[in-house]
């Protein structure tokens, strides 16, 4: 009779804990199931966009240790409209920046300055690869200096625009992980006559007003968490010319951190580097880090 009780309360036990076993599989698979209807976004059109206005400041008095007081803005306007079917995805994203510094004793000076336009059409192949065309379109909104001499202007308002499009291959995990490889991609180069008066600018030679490349483009995009509140935006883009030094490999790197402080409220840091020889011979660097005021709609 002992050992029929203890065989039961055996059985018992091995009963409960499979039970248990069972149930925490079960509410894993329910997370699980959760978080991918969350990722995975419904059919038709989504559209979002932001406004940033982004602040930093410096300011000393009978400072001893020495420093120049100054003040800088940089407006930034983001604006996404994608769609999404079962066998086509088109993802269109716009960005606008502009930003201005002013140091004590000094002009007042340009920080940021682009306007740029993507559009990727995909048309679903196998799994996560689709046939795609992009377009690309670049400019700035303002008037841009000669490093070397302030006094010499070298371009302003579209003027230079630079426009690239073409068919390619598209791997798409998500929104925030994807890359387009385009291996026959004609780019356009646009500047305005009196620029190309007395040389070559951009790639354009002298006396002409536009330039024509063809070649071969790879873009890439991945944004993720680093933490909580915390997120990573990696863009990613090169252009090689098939026509003239293939070699030669244009660059675009940009990295934007955003950390959340609340709704309205951000730090944000951004960090571009840019290598194109024919604007100039070597990499062009850029950095920005303030306060963010936002406005999502």
């Amino acid at each position: 009779m002992k050992t029929l009780r203890l065989a039961l309360a055996a059985l018992l036990m091995v009963s409960i804990t499979q039970a248990q076993v069972s149930e925490k599989e079960l509410l894993k698979k329910t997370e699980e199931t959760i978080a991918k209807i969350q990722e995975e976004k419904p059919n038709g059109w989504e559209k979002k966009g932001v406004f940033t206005f982004l602040a930093n400041q410096a300011s000393f008095d009978n400072w001893l240790a020495g420093g120049q007081t100054s003040i800088s803005g940089n407006m930034g306007l983001k604006y996404d409209f994608n769609y999404k079917s079962d066998t086509w995805t088109w993802d269109n994203k716009l960005n606008a920046n502009y930003g201005l510094t002013k140091i004590s004793g000094q002009d007042l000076r340009k920080t940021d300055d682009r306007f740029e336009f993507n559009s990727l059409l995909g048309k679903k192949a196998s799994g996560e690869w689709y046939y795609s065309f992009f377009f690309n379109f670049k400019t700035q909104f303002d008037s841009g200096f000669d490093p070397a001499n302030s006094s010499v202007k070298i371009s302003h308002f579209l003027s230079p625009t630079f426009t690239q499009f073409g068919p390619g291959m598209m791997w798409k995990k998500n929104d925030n992980l994807k890359i387009n490889v385009a291996p026959a991609t004609s780019k356009v180069i646009m500047v305005h006559k009196h620029f190309t008066e007395l040389g070559p600018a951009f790639g354009v030679a002298q006396g002409a007003n536009s330039r024509y490349e063809f070649g071969a483009a790879v873009n890439a995009y991945y944004k993720f968490n680093i933490m909580e509140n915390v997120t990573a935006e990696n863009i990613f883009t090169s252009y090689t010319n098939y026509l003239e030094e293939p070699y030669n490999i244009d660059i675009d790197y940009t990295l934007n951190i955003v950390m959340k402080v609340n709704k309205y409220l951000t730090t944000n840091f951004a960090f571009q580097t840019i290598y194109d020889d024919n604007a100039f011979s070597g990499f062009q660097t850029r950095q920005v880090i303030g306060v963010g005021v936002n406005y999502g709609f």
